[in-house]
């Protein structure tokens, strides 16, 4: 098992519920100062948060609950939030002293190890997996490892542009990222390039056939129907077609020198879309350079890593 993964990723592994087990596996979770993962079911008046082991109890104080909790840095709600979802720890011993025992946890202690042993040293172009925690207008955030957050700006998330990160993700989500630089001591993400060059998301493709799509913006001259998170097509003008709607479109050409898809939509109707987990390209490894042009298109577009 890997590490340092996100919140939520290691805790039906069968090492993680092995350490937890019983109390004399506690006590040897203690020694090996290794993360673990459990549930948190309560955060009580002093914002400690008490989390179920399965075989105990175990208390994280809120100086222990997470990084800049002491210094202000990280406000209180990091951890108010945490109710109800797995929080990653290392065990620091077993309190003896009342009715029932009871471990003592650090978050704190497995986000230094994260930050220190892991994230310090991503290097940009790196893909690394990361879950979604929330959506925001302007991005979406994730947590990289052990709660350690990070976001990718709305701009980055596809080639195909949305209105909002909702769009394309859902909260609890697993996903895939890949480190584009660092302001200080945060790591900045982008996810469009892994999810495929504009060859590759056109060779599913061929003229003539039908499709579905999702309309994203109707202009003046056209309207824009994403057929992949990194492909969108122009449509012919069609009356009462919004944005955000759902449409089933005629493929009339495929033109890769000028990166172009030409369509007509057949119908569309207003329906919930719900996020499903992007069809990846990439998934591990690093990139150095990704192209997404067409070979021959005039127009050129890039993400340099290095």
């Amino acid at each position: 098992m890997t590490e340092f993964l996100p919140e939520g990723r290691r805790g039906d592994d069968t090492e993680n519920k092995r350490a937890l087990r019983d109390i004399r596996a506690v006590e040897r979770a203690a020694k090996s100062r290794l993360i673990y993962e459990a549930p948190c079911i309560v955060c009580d008046t002093g914002h400690n948060l008490i989390v179920d082991l399965g075989c105990m109890r175990g208390v994280i104080e809120r100086s222990e609950g997470a990084l800049g909790i002491d210094d202000g840095t990280t406000r209180d709600i990091a951890l108010i939030s945490r109710v109800s979802k797995p929080v990653c720890f290392i065990v620091k011993g077993i309190d003896r002293s009342g009715s029932e025992n009871i471990a003592i946890l650090s978050r704190k202690e497995a986000q230094q190890r994260a930050k220190d042993e892991y994230v310090s040293r991503l290097k940009n172009g790196e893909v690394i997996p990361a879950r979604v925690t929330h959506l925001e207008q302007f991005g979406c955030f994730v947590d990289i490892a052990c709660g350690l957050p990070s976001m990718i700006p709305i701009d980055t998330i596809s080639v195909s542009r949305i209105t909002h990160p909702s769009d394309r993700f859902k909260v609890g989500q697993d996903i895939y990222a890949a480190v584009k630089g660092r302001d200080g001591e945060k790591i900045c993400l982008t996810h469009k390039e892994l999810l495929g060059t504009w060859e590759q998301n056109a060779a599913r493709f061929s003229a003539g056939q039908t499709v579905p799509g999702i309309v994203r913006s109707v202009e003046d001259y056209g309207i824009f129907v994403e057929l992949t998170p990194n492909l969108a097509g122009l449509a012919e003008l069609k009356p009462n077609t919004r944005p955000g709607d759902l449409a089933s479109v005629y493929i009339k050409a495929i033109i890769p020198e000028k990166m172009k898809i030409k369509l007509i939509i057949v119908s569309s109707y207003r329906s919930e879309i719900t996020p499903s987990l992007p069809e990846y390209y990439i998934t591990s490894g690093r990139i150095d350079r990704w192209v997404y042009s067409a070979e021959g298109a005039s127009k050129y577009i890039a993400t340099d890593f290095e």
